[in-house]
């Protein structure tokens, strides 16, 4: 598929995806009206909404055509939504600014941003329990919500978080717990979403156990080329001042391993994902071709 396709049939799928994630926000009434604003100005903010686009294509390259995927697209996307709120708040990042408008906190108050990030993660399993209504296989469904709670919590996401939030105060960080921040904090939503999806459409169990590693190698090698992009990528690129974590004596890849082998890292973890992909069979290009642009992109 050419660059200029498959930018185009991306902005197709997010386009559908925008339409899903908005038919199962919650309607803004009642005493809880102003945490219901704040959770749904959350999600609306933008993104690329990678997550929810990996499970879709994941589930369709294993055969998949209902609408059981829906509810746990959304889901995945609030869960991610909800990580964002509380990173910005004043006792994590203390961010005023995301994607060019003001943080949730920063509108609603801190107290308020903090009750929506709750309420997304709630939320979100609120609605991924729709889909049990939308199936006919109910196990299949419970194995993927399974799924999606652990990658989101204390073994997944917020593991790394705390992994992460720990080491800000370490004079070094060893690789060990570089790669775990980035497994957990990073690649597990990234291996929910793919695994759920491959789940949803049937897939065995060693076949779910691939898609699993995929999304690691995914994962990795986004995080280590959002690393080698703060040291080589421009203001103009990235939208974003360059250079931030030497700024703040912040240990990544690149300071730990130097920037050829993390270059060398990165393509390698490429090649395997893709390589991964490529034995599935079915039609799988456009994911293909999704998860490599996630791993090379300049911005």
């Amino acid at each position: 598929m050419e660059e200029k396709e498959f930018r185009q049939e991306m902005q197709k799928k997010v386009e559908g995806i925008e339409g899903i994630l908005r038919k199962y926000l919650p309607e803004e009434k009642g005493f809880q009206k102003t945490v219901l604003e704040a959770m749904n100005y959350s999600v609306l903010a933008g993104g690329k909404r990678l997550r929810p686009l990996l499970m879709q294509e994941t589930y369709r390259l294993f055969g998949g055509k209902d609408k059981v995927v829906e509810p746990f697209m959304a889901a995945i996307e609030m869960i991610h939504t909800y990580s964002l709120v509380h990173d910005d708040l004043p006792a994590m990042d203390d961010d005023e600014y995301r994607r060019g408008r003001k943080t949730t906190h920063a509108v609603y108050g801190e107290a308020m941003g903090i009750l929506a990030g709750d309420g997304l993660l709630n939320f979100a399993f609120e609605t991924a329990l729709k889909a049990f209504s939308e199936t006919d296989s109910c196990g299949a469904a419970a194995r993927a919500l399974t799924v999606l709670a652990a990658k989101a919590g204390v073994y997944g996401m917020i593991g790394g978080q705390t992994a992460d939030v720990e080491a800000e105060g370490l004079e070094e960080v060893s690789l060990e717990r570089l790669l775990f921040i980035h497994a957990h904090k990073t690649a597990a939503l990234i291996q929910a979403a793919m695994m759920v999806g491959a789940i949803l459409a049937g897939a065995a169990g060693e076949e779910v156990a691939r898609v699993e590693k995929c999304a690691y190698d995914v994962g990795i090698a986004f995080q280590i080329q959002d690393d080698i992009l703060d040291v080589t990528g421009s203001l103009e690129e990235l939208g974003k001042p360059v250079g931030s974590d030497a700024k703040n004596r912040k240990q990544t890849y690149v300071t730990i391993k130097g920037l050829e082998e993390s270059a060398k890292e990165v393509d390698r973890l490429s090649r395997e994902a893709a390589d991964i992909l490529d034995g599935f069979g079915g039609d799988g290009e456009f994911l293909k071709q999704l998860v490599l642009s996630l791993i090379n992109r300049r911005n």
